[in-house]
């Protein structure tokens, strides 16, 4: 007889959901376990991943994604096991976490659900893993911030039930769906999870409807979990906001009354202006602060610039007209910061090389600009010059300013980074930060073996290697040191500037994230080159400019494609953001595209067309692979040349 069903619901999370069944695969021991996975059409090669490193996983492949209440349910229904967790593949179990969970509730026969204590990428306790029942009175308590002033109060702090104890087993309202234990006799009677909640608000709604069916919900400390919170959705963004809030309005209005729930929707609705308002700025200040900042920086000096070269060109006390300093200056620096954009000047970690690529770009238009406008309009092809100077000084000692006062995307990129594992995977893990594009200071290997026996002493050991060498991230080898001790450390280690990661054993990927309100970072041997926002966007505007530039040309160019309609079609594709010009080369075999990041498909592929009837699927996914790996804008544009002919194809 089975006595657990583990059920994962993935969606486009492949590195963490690899780390996660390896977790689950180390904690299901000698228990009687099957392991469901059920993927809402994810793009980024997890099917595969799953398929040829956890064969004994029971997949199931949605075409589309039903969302997260209606994916478990599919599981759930297929489940054999006397007890069914719901699980979330951003999440790293211990070893004992099955055992000690079942063993629990074997002996509590009134428990329906039991949860675990959770805790972020950087060791730190979530307080979500215990809650109580969102009552209009709970929720304005959180709505309006009475509970995060007041944690320890047994009125103010019901949210989280922040007045309990961590570290104490409790009877709570609210369990959390990232880590929930269900008795499958509680789940028959209390019924499936609510498909009206696509994703947020099915937790609280089972484990209500589980109370509500004579059972009780337990928070259970003496086992941990890791949950990389914030892979799925960035909790700081609108989106989040208004589905989060919008499960809760669901609650209430299947579960209170309706005087009740009009009050709870009507602190809902607030909710969501509020908390949405407060994104909004958020995000509008995050992403803007620096480009008001250039702004602002140039402007105060181009003014003082412009002073002098008037008093210098004409005659003392001259200066611009108003028109120029309140119309055309501005222009000119929106003209420059648009290029500082568009070359990548503002992504982080911020590239100072690429705010001057930017400068330099501008100051090209702008001239070219100046030498179309009326002469009325053009005020001093020197002064641009001039200017032009002082926009690259100012972006250089804006972010040199920034990078002093360590401020977040200025910060010093290279680690200094110790890795905790045995010789051989230490290795490992060093040729893979070896083939990524981090920059890295030291790196220090520790041997737990050198350390003895796994206790409190090693972990202290730890620390003083970590002093001795100035370490800022950490990196376990999950191969060789057991969950427990890698949490126990990440609990216990202060880390205000460090960072903690988890190499899987066999993987690509390096796994961590150190905030609730990021997604979590990887350090991946760099295959998704392609799928960075910065190759995204030049890939783009080569697609738009080239398709642009291939529509005006037609009259001449059409006569030289083999299918002329074709390469009509295939320029209105590219143009409608349909194709690109250039994508993965298909593989008969079952036309997939194993591990690779998601591009648009292709008019032409990496692989030239003769040679694509020879090639092996194995040769193809080679080539596919490197050039995701090591994507350039040049790439394409060999490509295009080789094959112009072929546009129509």
């Amino acid at each position: 007889m089975v006595k657990l069903s583990v059920i994962i619901v993935n969606y486009n999370v492949q590195h963490f959901l690899e780390h996660c069944l390896y977790s689950v695969r180390k904690a299901v021991k000698e228990l009687p376990v099957e392991i469901h996975v059920v993927d809402n059409a994810s793009v980024d090669g997890s099917l595969e991943m799953v398929r040829e490193k956890f064969p004994e996983v029971k997949l199931i492949e949605n075409a589309k994604n039903v969302g997260f209440s209606a994916a478990n349910n599919q599981a759930i229904k297929l489940a054999k096991g006397e007890y069914v967790l719901l699980l979330n593949p951003d999440t790293v179990v211990e070893e004992e976490t099955f055992t000690k969970m079942i063993a629990f509730m074997d002996a509590h026969p009134e428990a329906g659900a039991l949860g675990v204590k959770m805790i972020d990428g950087s060791g730190n306790f979530l307080a979500e893993s215990k809650r109580a029942l969102p009552t209009p009175e709970v929720a304005f308590y959180k709505v309006f911030g009475l509970s995060a002033v007041f944690p320890k109060s047994k009125r103010f702090g019901k949210y989280h039930l922040t007045y309990l104890p961590v570290d104490e087993i409790n009877e709570v309202d609210v369990l959390s769906g990232a880590c929930m234990l269900l008795r499958k006799a509680a789940l028959d009677k209390a019924g499936l999870l609510d498909e009206g909640f696509f994703m947020y608000g099915e937790d609280i709604d089972i484990s209500y409807r589980i109370t509500q069916a004579g059972f009780k919900n337990y928070y259970y400390p003496e086992t941990r979990i890791i949950h990389y919170k914030g892979e799925s959705t960035k909790k700081s963004s609108v989106n989040y906001v208004i589905i989060f809030y919008n499960a809760m309005r669901i609650f209430a209005e299947k579960h209170f009354s309706r005087k009740n729930a009009r009050l709870f929707s009507f602190l809902i609705n607030m909710a969501i202006f509020i908390r949405a308002s407060i994104a909004i700025v958020h995000r509008f200040v995050k992403r803007a602060a620096l480009p008001i900042a250039d702004f602002l920086f140039i402007y105060a000096g181009y003014y003082f610039i412009s002073l002098f070269y008037a008093n210098f060109k004409f005659s003392p006390h001259s200066s611009y007209s108003g028109y120029f300093m309140l119309f055309i200056l501005p222009l000119y620096i929106i003209i420059w910061l648009l290029c500082v954009l568009l070359s990548g000047g503002y992504d982080r970690p911020m590239k100072g090389w690429k705010a001057v690529r930017g400068a330099l770009s501008g100051t090209a238009i702008i001239l070219i600009l100046y030498a179309l406008l009326p002469e009325e309009y053009r005020f001093s092809r020197a002064l641009i010059l001039i200017g032009s100077v002082w926009v690259i000084i100012s972006l250089i000692l804006l972010r040199q300013m920034l990078r002093l006062l360590k401020a977040n995307g200025f910060k010093k990129d290279s680690l200094r980074i110790l890795i905790i594992g045995k010789e051989e995977e230490c290795k490992r893990v060093h040729s893979l930060l070896d083939q990524t594009q981090i920059k890295i200071e030291i790196v220090q290997y520790l041997s737990p073996q050198e350390q003895g026996s796994y206790n409190v002493n090693v972990v202290d050991s730890w620390k003083e290697r970590m002093t001795v060498y100035n370490i800022n991230e950490v990196i376990f080898c999950a191969k060789d040191l057991s969950s427990h001790l890698i949490m126990d450390a990440m609990s216990s280690i202060p880390h205000p500037e460090l960072e903690f990661k988890i190499a899987p054993p066999e993987s690509w990927a390096v796994i961590g994230s150190n905030s609730i309100h990021t997604s979590g970072k990887l350090y991946v041997i760099d295959v998704h080159a392609i799928n960075t926002t910065p190759n995204i966007r030049s890939k783009r505007m080569l697609d738009l400019s080239s398709a642009f530039l291939l529509l005006v040309l037609s009259p001449i160019l059409v006569w030289f494609q083999k299918h002329p309609l074709g390469y009509f079609a295939n320029i209105i594709s590219v143009i409608v953001g349909k194709k690109s010009w250039v994508g993965y080369a298909h593989i008969k075999v079952g036309n997939k595209l194993p591990r690779l990041p998601h591009i648009k498909p292709g008019v032409l592929s990496p692989v030239t067309i003769t040679d694509m009837a020879d090639a092996t699927p194995e040769t193809i996914n080679s080539i596919n692979a490197i050039y995701a790996r090591d994507y350039r804008v040049l790439t394409d544009l060999s490509i295009i040349w080789k094959n112009f002919r072929s546009l129509g194809i």
